[in-house]
């Protein structure tokens, strides 16, 4: 019995934790965040010049642990990258639901005056 409270502890800890980042468009400021009990820590910084925003569609492996037992679960995931400064990048968004992928995406491209590079297929486009 006590284990099984102690996993329960463990699981709840680890589901408020988030990390992320978040987008202020109208101050054209962004923030790597981190998120323990819904209180989110980081620090704003100026948002560098945007060149185009790409949605990339790859696979996400998820570890498991649990006192002697470990499950990798795999599954597909969209992220949406920021590129700036050549070929740097941060991700902003990320869904396992394409439609809501291009939503955001749309929203970005509008606020931030960039063009959508779709990679979520074998053959890539501009849009």
């Amino acid at each position: 019995m006590a284990d099984f409270f102690g996993g329960l502890m463990f699981l709840d800890i680890g589901l408020l934790n988030r990390e992320g980042s978040e987008i202020n468009l109208f101050n054209k400021m962004y923030r790597k965040v981190n998120s323990v009990f819904g209180i989110k820590f980081g620090k704003w910084n100026p948002l560098p010049k945007i060149k185009y925003i790409s949605v990339f569609k790859t696979l996400q492996n998820q570890t498991v642990n649990y006192i002697s037992a470990t499950a990798t679960v795999t599954n597909d995931i969209i992220l949406l990258n920021l590129f700036y400064d050549r070929n740097k990048k941060t991700t902003a968004y990320s869904t396992s639901d394409k439609a809501d992928a291009f939503d955001v995406a749309q929203h970005l491209a509008m606020a931030l005056e960039i063009d959508i590079f779709d990679a979520t297929e074998r053959k890539t486009k501009w849009l």
